[in-house]
């Protein structure tokens, strides 16, 4: 009896699983409008992931690197200093490798230096970022047009079958929903994206204003002795 009634059961739960819906079949309901909002996710996802691995390769800085960079400086071996910046690989080694070249001229000069330098390499390390900015603006509109162009397709089916039912209709809604649901979701993860790597490059810069400060102060200690 308890096999029989198990059989009963399962069989009166098959019609529900089969009503169940996979996203996939569900994101396949917003029309050819997903075909680009898809292609905005993927874009997305490789610009933060590009970006985040770019951001964190030339923004470190390590401990003591500024530190023995001072210290060949006031022992007079600039040629070893350039070494240690060349050999950084990052950003940080390329700007202080570009102001040990000008050692011997006014600390103005090495101050603009610096900071030309630090421009180039922080324009460098936001790179592609303003494509996130744009998507984050482009993808929701999108969606809302998936929607709204769903929207007119219904009411034009029911102008032409005059087959006004709420249930059709309903159901034309929800799956036109997807696309402004989805334009919504690749919105917010491109701006929480450029706005959180935009962070990081704000923290590099603020470490690196501190490096060069560190970096002036030993070029102006002998200009003070005298």
């Amino acid at each position: 009896m308890m096999l029989l009634q198990a059989l009963t059961d399962s069989t009166a739960a098959a019609p529900v699983a089969e009503q169940g819906l996979s996203v996939i079949d569900l994101l396949a309901k917003g029309g050819w409008v997903m075909l680009p909002l898809g292609l905005l996710f993927l874009a997305t996802l490789f610009l933060i992931i590009e970006r985040f691995l770019g951001i964190g390769a030339n923004g470190r800085i390590e401990p003591q690197f500024v530190d023995n960079v001072k210290d060949f400086i006031q022992q007079g071996n600039l040629k070893s200093a350039e070494s240690l910046c060349r050999n950084q690989r990052n950003a940080a080694g390329r700007i202080l490798e570009r102001a040990i070249g000008r050692i011997g001229y006014p600390i103005k000069d090495i101050e603009t230096t610096i900071e030309n330098a630090s421009q180039i390499e922080i324009q460098r390390m936001e790179g592609n970022l303003p494509y996130l900015g744009v998507i984050a603006g482009i993808a929701p509109m999108l969606g809302f047009v998936g929607t709204i162009s769903g929207i007119i397709r219904i009411f034009y089916d029911i102008s032409i079958s005059n087959d006004f039912n709420i249930s059709t209709i309903a159901g034309g809604m929800y799956e036109k929903m997807i696309t402004s649901g989805s334009g919504l979701i690749i919105g917010l993860i491109a701006y929480a994206g450029y706005h959180l790597l935009n962070m990081k490059i704000d923290r590099f810069a603020l470490r690196l204003q501190m490096a060069a400060s560190d970096f002036l102060d030993v070029l102006q200690k002998p200009v003070a002795a005298k």
